[in-house]
């Protein structure tokens, strides 16, 4: 307990899912939170219940990460309400279908790119003179299987999180003389985004589950969570540049995930 007391956390899409997880865990090691969702009632659920749980002061700040001012609007908010920023997580997700590589559209590339490269670059840099007057921080990028595998029909998804990669890992090399550190957890976990393929293909959700070596899927807080604690703390003072498998070793022979396309969909 108590390894990020005082620090101040911003974690965008934290209204649920993983980045909830991340928010809880980190309040319970005693971080100030950002709560951020496109979806107020979800950023103020999740915040109020990190109050009521663990006592700290949280901050919600509803926000489209996809646009600029609304991004590093966020990292403006913390230092504002708290003078500082020390640990930043890249987290929200949203907006991808589930469809063949020769249907997607511009648009929905451009999509993916705005949520899960310009997103994280823009705060990222929001929050790089604050780190670095600080004398460090730490920068939790959370991308995907789906990418490092290339994984069927989410193609915005895997291009996205593949670029917001080699982008950690590029300001993991430039900052560290700055002890900014930037790490990568690659998870795997049942999110709502499990659940809503559970109902498309419940088949193949419960494949997944038994065909992970450890038999089932993360908890978002527990399993997650934990990991994203470790990175922002000095327990990890000397970890940057990495990528994390956190799937309990899906990555190491595949797993098993073919969610079906739209235009197989039966009403």
């Amino acid at each position: 307990m108590g390894r990020l007391r005082e620090r101040v956390a911003v974690i965008t899409g934290s209204g649920a899912g993983i980045g909830r997880g991340i928010a809880r865990k980190m309040a319970a090691e005693g971080a100030r939170i950002l709560v951020n969702d496109i979806r107020p009632e979800a950023a103020e659920a999740a915040a109020e219940e990190i109050r009521k749980d663990f006592g700290v002061d949280v901050l919600v700040v509803p926000a489209d990460v996809t646009v600029k001012d609304q991004a590093t609007g966020l990292v403006t908010a913390a230092v504002e309400r708290w003078g500082r920023i020390d640990v930043l997580v890249n987290n929200a997700w949203g907006g991808g279908r589930i469809n063949r590589l020769e249907n997607k559209t511009d648009e929905l590339l451009d999509h993916g790119l705005h949520m899960g490269l310009w997103s994280g670059w823009w705060t990222m840099r929001e929050a790089f003179p604050h780190m670095r007057g600080a004398g460090g921080g730490s920068i939790v990028n959370i991308c995907s299987l789906n990418g490092v595998n290339a994984h069927q029909f989410t193609a915005e998804y895997n291009i996205a999180k593949e670029a917001l990669r080699a982008l950690t890992r590029t300001a993991a090399r430039e900052w560290a003389p700055h002890q900014i550190r930037a790490n990568v957890i690659c998870p795997g976990a049942k999110t709502e985004a499990f659940a809503a393929y559970a109902k498309i293909n419940p088949t193949g959700a419960a494949e997944a589950e038994s065909r992970n070596p450890m038999g089932r899927m993360g908890d978002p807080e527990d399993d997650i969570g934990g990991v994203a604690v470790f990175l922002a703390s000095d327990d990890a003072r000397y970890v940057t540049g990495n990528t994390l498998f956190v799937g309990g070793g899906s990555h190491i022979n595949g797993v098993a995930w073919a969610p079906v396309p739209e235009e197989d969909r039966t009403a």
